[in-house]
């Protein structure tokens, strides 16, 4: 039996050598082309585990947006302290006080003698205690003030003049201005829409009004005063510190934006077709959330909202866990407690002390900076990336960047007592607008939305500067003007 005995393997043919190269290259291709869709596949599913992780606490995201699951609040910028909750020693509180002379009296007598049964009279009256109730006073009916213009025959020539009626009496039949004024605090600061406002005059004081007569109210309202709100703006121009924030709302359908420019003592609201539309001619330090058009502003200088910064830093630290977001959270949250103390006593915060912070600064952001250049470059895919631009960056080497790019900008509020921590001024008079719109939706017309933006900024200023707001309504401009150029 002839052994078996393993024959030569024939050497390969050149064309078959060709074939397996050319399918090992085309099966290295497959496996480059895998593993680069399987890193952005990864990178796209961190990034959107990020996007998920995002809410108001820890980005720009409005809480509306947060459904029921509601973040826990941020922690407060303010140290804690061993004082209790509540208003402080020395507060001036406001609570009922008795008055002096009240204007009911209502006596009660006992009628029988707890000891012996014996009926007592009044006159028997050897003392009282003394219980004061404040209410209001039953609806009355409508005040109607006729006014006659009587006209007068000259005995001389013998020409009839008529009296002129009093500014303001323009109809033979119009509510007064206690009534326009109460319409237009409950339209356009208590934020009641139309059908409602109309309803509740009914019910509270018997005043039945049409939305028309509402809406000529606010009107009349806003073409009175638009001079006055243009003389606001032309004093937050000049302000040494004023803050600037933009908001989106619906008017006829479409997006408009409500622009505020807001001091501690003023407020001005400003209705634009354009995000872009952002007051100009201003001076001094502008506050604001470091949007990129408030930077084309001359002659200005820029200080940043350290509030938005922190909320960017807390999502980094919860999501992206880099440690040298924590330590610029840290460092923040101490530069604004080293500001509070310093303006509570009044005094500066020493320029040494500033270096120490401006050093630790510089050296978390050159400790994120490092971390970021050695991660791995982002995938194109992962985030929109201009192809004709930069590569992607991730989201905390964008704060980096920005963080030191606007390090004077970022820090302001440590050299100069007059600049906030915060852009939180404009944010809040910013904030009934999006109430508004949960309330009321979108305006009609633009008319509308402007005289929105007028009547609100003169009663946001009247709260400002202490005023009545009633009696605010129903003064003249150049009376409201003297009295702010006075205060």
């Amino acid at each position: 039996m002839t052994p078996l005995v393993d024959s030569p393997t024939p050497p390969a043919k050149p064309e078959q050598i060709a074939r397996y190269e050319a399918t090992i290259a085309e099966l290295q291709s497959v496996i480059a082309g895998l593993l680069a869709q399987n890193a952005a596949l990864v990178a796209r599913v961190s990034e959107l585990e990020r996007q998920i992780g995002l809410n108001s606490s820890n980005s720009g995201k409005p809480p509306s947006s947060d459904g029921l699951k509601k973040p826990p609040r941020t922690t407060s910028l303010r140290e804690p302290t061993d004082k209790k909750t509540g208003g402080q020693p020395g507060h001036k509180g406001r609570t009922l006080e008795r008055r002096a002379t009240p204007d009911t009296i209502v006596d009660h007598f006992p009628t029988v003698c707890s000891g012996c049964g014996a009926r007592l009279e009044a006159a028997a009256s050897t003392g009282h205690a003394t219980r004061q109730v404040f209410d209001l006073p039953e609806p009355q009916p409508l005040v109607v003030t006729e006014h006659r213009a009587h006209q007068c025959q000259c005995t001389a020539c013998g020409t009839q003049t008529r009296a002129d009626f009093p500014e303001g009496v323009n109809a033979p039949v119009q509510y007064g201005a206690r009534i326009t004024a109460i319409v237009l605090y409950l339209l356009h600061f208590q934020l009641l829409p139309e059908q409602r406002l109309a309803e509740a005059m009914a019910d509270l004081f018997g005043i039945h009004l049409a939305t028309a007569t509402i809406a000529a109210m606010s009107r009349a309202c806003s073409a009175r005063f638009s001079g006055f709100i243009a003389a606001l703006m032309a004093l937050i121009a000049v302000a040494p510190v004023k803050h600037l924030d933009e908001t989106g709302f619906r008017v006829g359908g479409k997006t408009w934006w409500l622009h505020i420019a807001s001091t501690l003592r003023l407020t001005v609201y400003r209705v634009a077709q354009k995000r872009g539309g952002i007051p100009e001619m201003l001076s001094g330090i502008v506050v604001h959330d470091h949007w990129k058009p408030y930077y084309k502003l001359k002659d200005v200088v820029h200080a940043l909202c350290n509030a938005h910064h922190l909320r960017e830093l807390k999502a980094l630290v919860e999501i992206e866990k880099e440690d040298w977001a924590r330590q610029m959270q840290r460092l923040l949250r101490l530069a604004c407690h080293a500001a509070n103390l310093a303006r509570e006593k009044g005094k500066p915060i020493p320029a040494s002390r500033i270096a120490v912070f401006e050093r630790i600064y510089d050296r978390i952001i050159s400790a994120g900076m490092a971390f970021h250049e050695a991660q791995p470059a982002l995938q194109a895919a992962t985030r929109a990336a201009d192809k004709r631009g930069r590569k992607p960056r991730r989201v905390g080497h964008n704060l980096l960047l920005r963080l030191q790019g606007r390090k004077a900008d970022v820090l302001r509020f440590l050299s100069d007592p007059a600049v906030p921590f915060t852009n939180n001024l404009a944010e809040r008079d910013g904030r009934m607008m999006k109430l508004r719109q949960k309330i009321s939706g979108g305006f009609r017309s633009t008319e509308g939305a402007g005289d929105f933006a007028v009547v609100r900024s003169l009663i946001s200023t009247a709260k400002k500067q202490g005023w009545d707001v009633m009696h605010t309504l129903n003064q003249s401009p150049d009376t409201l003007l003297a009295m702010l150029q006075a205060a």
